[in-house]
């Protein structure tokens, strides 16, 4: 029956999976129809084009027919460039890329037909066509684009699956009562703090909870970009967005998906494109100030000198014209008000797939610039959980001194006695007795272990057993054993520092960061030992919450990046030119202060974003540069008569095109 019940659970899981993704697939094939069906009129229009060029050296046609022939190709292709620029001149914006592209092909088709003047039909299509060319380059590039974001809209859970318990009568009298427990199927948003959910093997998990019965390994990936399973058990915290990968679990929810890891997560990715970066504002500013500019400029080319020249000789010079719809194609701004914000967006997906997430492209800017980067220490340079670094024994062996403190601190709910027992793991089960418990408040914990009383505790304790210790020089917190009123040694408990932390300082120093500091508000000795270890530049330790915010803006000037992880660092990550939070096991306020956030905790990501941001911020200044260099090239050969509409067209879509191409490059993180 079990079995069966499993069975039809992840039948359900499959088929659920299946609704899950269809608006997606449905979506994809989508964009991929529109893709082949502009991939297939560029074909066809290529081969038209050729066609009419045939046509027009093979056959001596009259001008109009020859317009026809060449118009066949020409609305095929350009058809839906007309149509926007048609409603954006219903609209009142008509200075757009389409507009410009529109009356430099529309004149280029009606130049034929004035005096003196040469036909340019397959010119006009040839741009057209050129134009779409680039339109589909630059579809193919947002699309690599959203898809490196859109994998972190895959941890979205389309459902939960939640565990009802009732009452039911055993016997007909009702005289015991049992259980009935039942699954049933609801979205996130239905499930309450406190309810029960199940997930089973392959399901992704959809609230933050604790796991309360079973084991297994859960996938990260899509959330740390970290790929090394990690596993749960009982008492253990889950967040939504990974994925069960083996056992059934029961976990309790303790948080709505309102507030969830992976709503928040989903917030952030939604909301990147509304914080523009100030080279994008910029570019927006600029295209709408230019291309009307642009439009004046070239009527005057193309009426003044004209005017001019009938009014000294008495005729019509067409080429001024020609130019004129040359200006309009090589003016066009596609190349930067595409390729720019299609850099950053890059640059922000690049980075959500090595596990960072940066909340808009503006920070890209002021990542670009950090030159100072404080930290917190606790949680962030360190685990922020305690753990035995040393085991000093007098009388006994290390074994045994683990052992009996271990034993002694079995009742404790403190952090130092957690500690204790995560380095003796046996403790639970090895049949030791443990009587006699008494809490000397202030000093520490006397038990029997068996036959023997054992003190563990500080130095009064040991004072009040009469045992004499030993003064120590080591950081951290010394925990000292007597053992029948005998010293038997000292164990030294300290928070861990984070195996990538030494890794991260170093590479902020090699990529020109000039002050590493550390803000604490633990002892100046810990602190101390932290920051050589670390090869920090300074530090400051003891310091409350206020003082961290003090300290920061006395540091601020040169680009700050404030690195923190809990509720007390909020108002610091607020406050700094750049916040970054730990994302993996931060507080809800820290990451919700934050600028950035590193979903893996490791600090070592800190350089990688700001190598990120620095290659996007390069990636777009070469777009900048290339646009405006061939542009203005090709402007000042226009106005000399130099230039042809071959080259008007490869300054404005060859230049937009390789623009989008170099954009690409900031995907690759």
């Amino acid at each position: 029956m079990e079995k069966n019940c499993e069975y039809c659970g992840v039948h359900k899981h499959h088929e659920h999976k299946h609704h899950e993704h269809h608006h997606e697939h449905e979506h994809e094939h989508h964009h991929e129809h529109n893709t082949r069906e502009q991939l297939g009129l560029i074909i066809v229009t290529a081969v038209l084009l050729v066609g009419a060029v045939i046509i027009e050296h093979q056959l001596a046609l009259p001008t109009w027919q020859l317009l026809l022939v060449y118009l066949v190709p020409y609305l095929i292709i350009g058809h839906d460039t007309l149509k926007e620029a048609a409603e954006g001149l219903l609209e009142g914006e008509p200075f757009n890329e389409h507009f410009l592209m529109s009356i430099a092909t529309i004149g280029a088709l009606c130049i034929g037909f004035l005096p003196g003047a040469e036909t340019q039909f397959p010119e006009a299509v040839f741009v057209m066509l050129f134009f779409q060319v680039g339109e589909l380059f630059e579809g193919y590039a947002e699309g690599k684009s959203r898809d490196s974001i859109a994998h972190l809209m895959e941890i979205k859970p389309d459902s939960a699956t939640l565990e009802l318990r009732s009452e039911r009568s055993a016997l007909p009298l009702g005289l015991s009562k049992n259980e009935e427990v039942r699954e049933k199927t609801v979205s996130p948003e239905e499930v309450k703090v406190g309810d029960t959910i199940i997930i089973k093997p392959g399901e992704r998990v959809p609230l933050d909870g604790v796991v309360i019965e079973g084991t297994s390994a859960l996938n990260t990936v899509a959330l740390t970009g970290e790929t090394l399973p990690r596993d749960v058990a009982e008492e253990d915290e889950v967040i939504s967005g990974c994925v069960n990968l083996s056992g059934v679990l029961r976990v309790r929810v303790t948080k709505p998906y309102g507030e969830s890891t992976v709503s928040k997560i989903i917030k952030l990715v939604e909301n990147a494109g509304e914080h523009k970066s100030q080279s994008e504002t910029f570019i927006a500013r600029f295209a709408r100030i230019y291309t009307p500019i642009v439009v004046m400029a070239a009527i005057a080319l193309a009426v003044l000198p004209t005017l001019w020249n009938i009014v000294q000789c008495s005729m019509f010079n067409v080429q001024w014209i020609y130019r004129a719809l040359m200006f309009l194609v090589v003016s066009c701004p596609c190349a930067l008000v595409i390729s720019v914000p299609l850099t950053f967006f890059g640059g922000i997906g690049g980075a959500s797939r090595r596990g960072i997430l940066i909340k808009g492209a503006n920070y890209i800017d002021v990542l670009s610039k950090v030159r100072t980067v404080v930290f917190d220490k606790t949680g962030t340079l360190t685990h922020g959980k305690f753990a035995v670094s040393a085991v000093h024994p007098e009388t006994i062996d290390e074994h045994q001194l683990l052992h009996l403190a271990a034993h002694v601190e079995h009742f404790s709910t403190h952090p130092i006695g957690a500690a204790l027992r995560d380095a003796f793991p046996d403790e639970a089960t090895d049949g030791c007795k443990v009587s006699d418990v008494r809490e000397m408040a202030g000093q520490g914990i006397i038990a029997r272990v068996g036959e023997h009383e054992v003190a563990v505790g500080n130095t009064k304790l040991m004072d009040t057993v009469g045992a004499k210790w030993h003064d120590c020089s080591h950081t951290g917190t010394i925990i000292h054993v007597a053992l029948d009123g005998t010293y038997a040694g000292h164990i030294v408990i300290d928070d861990e520092i984070k195996a990538d932390s030494a890794e991260a300082i170093a590479d902020l120093h090699a990529l020109g960061v000039t002050r590493t500091v550390m803000l604490t508000g633990d002892r100046r000795e810990v602190a101390d030992a932290v920051a050589q270890k670390l090869r920090l530049t300074e530090y400051h330790a003891e310091l409350l919450p206020a003082d961290k915010v003090s300290h920061v803006e006395a540091l601020m000037g040169d680009g700050l990046a404030f690195v923190g992880d809990g509720i007390n660092d909020a108002p610091v990550l607020a406050r700094a030119d750049i916040g970054i939070a730990m994302g993996g096991l931060g507080s809800d306020a820290a990451i919700e202060a934050a600028d950035v956030v590193l979903m893996d905790d490791k600090p070592s990501k800190i350089a990688t974003a700001i190598r990120i941001a620095r290659r996007t911020l390069s990636i777009a200044r070469q777009n900048v540069w290339l646009a405006l260099g061939v542009k203005l090239a090709v402007l000042v050969l226009a106005a000399f008569g130099v230039a042809t509409m071959w080259m008007a067209v490869f300054a404005d879509v060859g230049v937009t095109v390789l623009a989008v191409l170099n954009a690409m490059r900031a995907l690759r993180a």
